[in-house]
């Protein structure tokens, strides 16, 4: 376990959930649309075949959950039809009050570190390349992957752990389907917290433009 000023990052325990979700939904709300919907990804996430039990941390200081960083296996697939397990996080996060004080780092580099450990030989994700490339995250077009469609998008990012085994090829990435949440189910369950409200921003309007965005193949 690893302490930052009194802050422990350890596993996620069953009894954490309902705290993690809620410091999840604290952390999304109106950040990148109107309301959130990641604390249910949360929640249905524990549950899923792509779960990666001992790759779920959280950030906690006494009883409170600060942020939490969450996995599930992925997997890229080249032309020839082989496919390679990878590693992808989200949601990664860190309760408003307590952002900017290195939690969101450390529970990346933990994350990183367990990684390595298991052997996973990248870990992929879509996220905003301004966090991630501090930790070493490369556009997917570097690294020779592509999304599921074979496009390069600006927002997905690859931090490579063993480049033997994804050099000299092309690689698609898939994600796992968890992420394919249920809109209703999330509204029905988001309706189990305090109430709040929803608006507009222009942050989400630069959010929406960097999930549209493509590079040149």
């Amino acid at each position: 376990m690893e302490q930052i000023n009194d802050i422990e990052l350890r596993n996620e325990a069953e009894a954490d959930y309902r705290k993690t979700e809620n410091a999840v939904r604290e952390a999304f709300w109106n950040l990148n649309v109107p309301g959130c919907d990641e604390h249910y990804l949360t929640h249905v996430m524990r549950n899923h075949p792509d779960f990666i039990p001992d790759m779920d941390f959280v950030a906690v200081a006494g009883s409170e959950i600060l942020g939490c960083i969450m996995f599930t296996k992925s997997r890229l697939r080249n032309a020839a039809g082989k496919e390679i397990e990878t590693a992808t996080f989200g949601p990664v996060c860190v309760l408003p009050e307590y952002q900017g004080q290195g939690i969101g780092s450390a529970l990346i580099r933990k994350g990183i570190e367990r990684a390595r450990e298991k052997g996973f030989p990248a870990i992929v994700i879509y996220g905003d390349p301004r966090n991630y490339c501090k930790h070493g995250f490369l556009n997917g077009r570097d690294c020779g992957i592509s999304d599921s469609e074979g496009r390069f998008s600006y927002a997905l990012l690859a931090l490579i752990l063993n480049p033997a085994k994804l050099s000299g090829q092309v690689w698609h990435f898939h994600g796992s389907e968890v992420f394919g949440i249920d809109a209703e189910e999330a509204r029905k369950f988001d309706a189990g917290f305090p109430p709040k409200g929803k608006k507009a921003t222009p942050d989400q309007i630069v959010f929406a433009m960097q999930c549209r965005a493509y590079l040149e193949p």
